[in-house]
């Protein structure tokens, strides 16, 4: 079993930048990898990064890709997400998620998600 909680979401101006944070418990933490999926009011959920269980491959929508970097602390069972450049089309709600073994796009893949975060980019 893995929990997770999300943070650092919030209100941002158009070409500002956030860090969103995935803090996790339990113990197959190491072994799963994890992504970040967001849900727009009206739209279903995309996603948007993952990140392997070692943190040596990522993958990125092409919405985002240039723009946003996600990464890991193994140590800190703690997974991150570092938006830059930010654009009003990023507003969406920002879920953690993760599953054992490798990495997907596929939401259904994934068994364990956070509760989200919201995140407002203002024009």
């Amino acid at each position: 079993q893995v929990q997770l909680v999300e943070s650092g979401g919030g209100l941002v101006q158009a070409g500002g930048s956030l860090r969103l944070s995935c803090a996790a418990s339990g113990r197959t933490f190491s072994r799963c990898a994890l992504a970040w999926f967001r849900q727009a009011p009206g739209k279903e959920r995309e996603f948007v990064a993952a990140i392997s269980w070692s943190g040596g491959t990522t993958s990125y929508s092409s919405s985002v890709k240039g723009r946003f970097t996600i990464s890991r602390d193994n140590a800190k069972n703690t997974v991150y997400l570092q938006m830059n450049s930010l654009k009003p089309e990023d507003t969406a709600v920002y879920y953690c998620a993760a599953k054992e073994g490798s990495g997907t796009t596929y939401y259904s893949a994934y068994n364990y998600w956070g509760q989200g975060t919201q995140v407002t980019v203002s024009s």
